[in-house]
């Protein structure tokens, strides 16, 4: 298999809301790709996809019920420590909920949490040790042979 992530789908209760959370609120643009359905957002490279929770689960055969903590968080890395208070500030005031405010972490960078209407989780995170380049995405160390 190729060391590829192309597209992360998020179940959500309300598509409708989910758009505008993203789209309107967050100002992400949607491709022109989506319909009634289905929303996909080119999120740097891999795709955002918007997609009802029932569905989704029915498309993999698994149960859709499901509460608390799922083991997942998406990341949004920054340049900088107050760039991390303002992206979180403008997630909350698009309908966001903080979850928690940005701090220096164990780790030696700067972040924090807030989760969109569905409740999934994004950290927002400014690391010194994985610079961004000019696209904003992170800049991994090579593997180590």
């Amino acid at each position: 298999m190729d060391q590829r992530l192309s597209l992360v789908t998020l179940g959500v209760a309300d598509l409708a809301r989910a758009r505008r959370f993203y789209c309107e609120g967050l100002g992400w643009r949607e491709s022109a790709a989506g319909n009634d359905s289905v929303c996909f957002i080119d999120a740097g490279g891999v795709v955002l996809g918007l997609y009802g929770r029932a569905a989704l689960a029915e498309d993999a055969g698994v149960p859709a019920g499901g509460s608390g903590f799922a083991g997942v968080a998406l990341a949004h890395n920054v340049a900088g420590e107050a760039d991390v208070d303002r992206v979180i500030a403008e997630a909350v005031a698009a309908g966001g909920t903080l979850v928690k405010p940005g701090q220096k972490v164990f780790w030696g960078g700067y972040s924090g949490y807030f989760a969109d209407p569905d409740g999934h989780l994004w950290e927002v995170a400014h690391n010194p040790f994985f610079p961004l380049d000019a696209a904003g995405r992170v800049q991994l160390p090579p593997p180590a042979d």
